[in-house]
């Protein structure tokens, strides 16, 4: 079994919605197959950050790579326009085309959307952008919609109803290792390898006394250190780097050194944090106005203006 193959998960209930909506309103409706793209795209980038130690966000790549690359390529060319129904907003300003934020904070999927290109903002529309869920809610309702009444998705989008740690072990296997008391240097457990595993972390360690945090992981000898308590120090963090730092529609500031007060997100959330921005070389460091929790190596860092009102782009954080 290839890994395409064990990526298939159901998308039957998807094709009959999209396929009842479409004839409700007598549109035609074209399936456009992407799976083995995805699998080469995403899933194996998935794999390759998470045996490197890191935390890889997936849905990112998926929307840069499949949703509006090969898409693109394979039909949305044709097209002049391409609507998609992610919780983001078109913002046009100095004769450019930026990628704003949603009304809604909780559902903004801006982070989720921070590496595309301008190409692809460009030809973007977001027709919920302007909308509360529950405002979509009750249109669909009063529209009759077919999907009005599915609840809303949940965990990781490519992995669908595959559990995480099976589709980890599938491509990496099992390797047990220590886990240490990170003040201490007590071992008090065991793991089944650092891969299963990530910053932050707080579930899933089989530790009894809890609660236990994953504070860092040492790769070359499989050791998981953690900490305990509920407020543990060593987990939190003010300051972080980014590399390979891509800007949407362009860099908004001059390029010689400067501090830029901007917001932004490490993680999938409705608050957008306070920081500033510098760079030296081709790293971008980011200084928080309040402690960060799990600050995850292989995570995007999206940065926005100070009014969280404009995604200016992503890098993936450095350790």
């Amino acid at each position: 079994m290839d890994g395409a193959e064990y990526m298939d998960c159901s998308a039957e209930e998807d094709i009959e919605l999209a396929t009842a909506t479409a004839r409700k309103y007598g549109l035609p409706l074209e399936i456009i197959d992407l799976h083995k793209e995805y699998w080469d795209g995403v899933a194996s980038y998935a794999i390759d950050k998470i045996r490197k130690g890191l935390t890889p966000n997936p849905d990112v790549m998926c929307n840069k790579l499949i949703k509006f690359g090969c898409f693109e390529e394979r039909a949305g060319k044709d097209f002049d326009k391409t609507a998609t129904g992610h919780y983001a907003s078109i913002v046009e300003q100095d004769g450019k085309i930026w990628l704003g934020t949603a009304k809604d904070p909780v559902k903004d999927q801006t982070d989720f959307l921070a590496q595309i290109n301008y190409l692809q903002v460009s030809k973007l529309m977001f027709p919920l952008g302007g909308l509360m869920k529950n405002e979509v809610r009750d249109l669909a309702l009063k529209a009759g919609l077919p999907s009005a009444k599915r609840k809303d998705s949940q965990g990781i989008c490519f992995l669908g109803k595959i559990n995480y740690n099976d589709f980890v072990r599938r491509f990496l296997g099992e390797k047990e290792g220590p886990i240490i008391e990170l003040e201490t240097g007590k071992k008090i457990g065991t793991h089944r390898g650092y891969w299963f595993h990530t910053i932050g972390q707080r579930k899933g360690l089989g530790l009894s006394g809890g609660p236990w945090f994953v504070i860092r992981k040492d790769i070359q000898e499989n050791i998981i250190y953690v900490s305990h308590g509920y407020d543990v120090e060593t987990q939190y963090g003010y300051e972080f780097g980014m590399h390979d730092f891509s800007f949407i529609t362009e860099n908004p500031w001059t390029e010689g050194a400067g501090e830029y007060d901007v917001t932004f997100k490490i993680r999938h959330t409705p608050e957008f944090l306070q920081g500033k921005l510098t760079r030296t070389g081709d790293t971008y460091n980011l200084v928080s106005s309040e402690k960060l929790q799990g600050i995850a190596p292989g995570q995007f860092g999206v940065i926005y203006d100070k009014d969280s009102r404009i995604c200016f782009g992503s890098g993936e954080i450095i350790g």
